[in-house]
């Protein structure tokens, strides 16, 4: 590596073993070698998942998936920092995962057969739908108030929101553009659309806000 340690993570825990029922043995004895906050270092997978669904957002993600997109791995990674509620999939239960890189463990994971049946399920719960699309009509994003119990919908990489998420949505939001591309990124446009809800209604005083 031409920058930072050789090495992630830490190795094998110097000293006497800490007691606690989040440390996973294992990785005391073997090093934590895991992209996570030091924080959670040589804590067990389920220790930390509980951990983080006492503090999870209210907001939620969805992507269509009818094509494999290779959008939605990089999606729910994002989703993993700003403490989605819930990632949902639309379409398609196969994801390429590759982007996650392993956050999906940590992040809750839904499967509709399409977006009627999300809409349904998030109406029961009380959660908004919001498409995001730059699509004739849209609001934009910047300058809507954010609900705090929302869902921000995306669509395929290309064709966007299919004609049945427009249908469903409660409403379609666009996001500012001032280039000569017509889109941009869906991962992309879902980090911009979390992170307005986290500027909006997260908590950024004291240490909850981690920064590795």
């Amino acid at each position: 590596m031409p920058h930072g340690p050789a090495e992630v993570g830490v190795g094998p825990w110097v000293g006497p073993w800490p007691t606690g029922e989040q440390y996973d043995a294992r990785l005391l004895a073997e090093g934590d070698r895991r992209n996570v906050v030091d924080r959670y270092r040589y804590w067990s997978l389920e220790a930390i998942v509980a951990d983080l669904d006492t503090r999870r957002h209210d907001f939620h993600v969805a992507i269509e998936n009818w094509q494999h997109d290779f959008n939605i791995g990089t999606v729910v990674r994002t989703a993993n920092a700003f403490l989605a509620a819930r990632v949902h999939i639309v379409g398609n239960r196969r994801w390429n995962r590759r982007g996650a890189m392993v956050t999906d463990r940590y992040q809750h994971l839904r499967h509709h057969p399409d977006v009627p049946t999300l809409a349904g399920h998030l109406r029961e719960q009380g959660v908004a739908l919001w498409g995001v699309d730059n699509l004739p009509g849209s609001l934009p994003l910047e300058t809507t108030d954010v609900p705090r119990r929302v869902c921000f919908l995306f669509g395929q990489e290309g064709p966007g929101l299919s004609a049945a998420a427009r249908e469903a949505c409660d409403a379609t939001f666009s996001i500012a553009q001032f280039g000569s591309t017509r889109s941009i990124n869906a991962s992309a446009a879902a980090a911009i659309a979390m992170h307005a809800w986290v500027r909006t209604h997260a908590d950024l005083s004291g240490d909850g806000a981690w920064r590795g």
